[in-house]
């Protein structure tokens, strides 16, 4: 085995460091863009609820709207 200068060991782990360093800021970078588009999907996502579940409050007034005027030509 060869005998490496310190100082080119230490520069050749320096330089691991600043690759890893750099794809982890890569990776870091693309699952905050993900974050973002996942967070926009759930916002949708929510209003669309909010939406469905005010058409089913008012189909359910028009049911019983439907259910009493039934009830009321069955009591006559």
């Amino acid at each position: 085995m060869q005998n490496i200068p310190v100082i080119e060991q230490l520069a050749g782990k320096i330089d691991e460091m600043i690759s890893r360093m750099k794809r982890l800021e890569e990776e870091n970078g693309r699952l905050r863009n993900e974050l973002v588009a996942a967070k926009a999907q759930s916002e949708a996502k929510d209003a669309q609820i909010a939406r469905l579940t005010e058409e089913l409050a008012m189909k359910d007034l028009e049911i019983e709207e439907v259910i009493g005027k039934i009830e009321a030509m069955l009591g006559e």
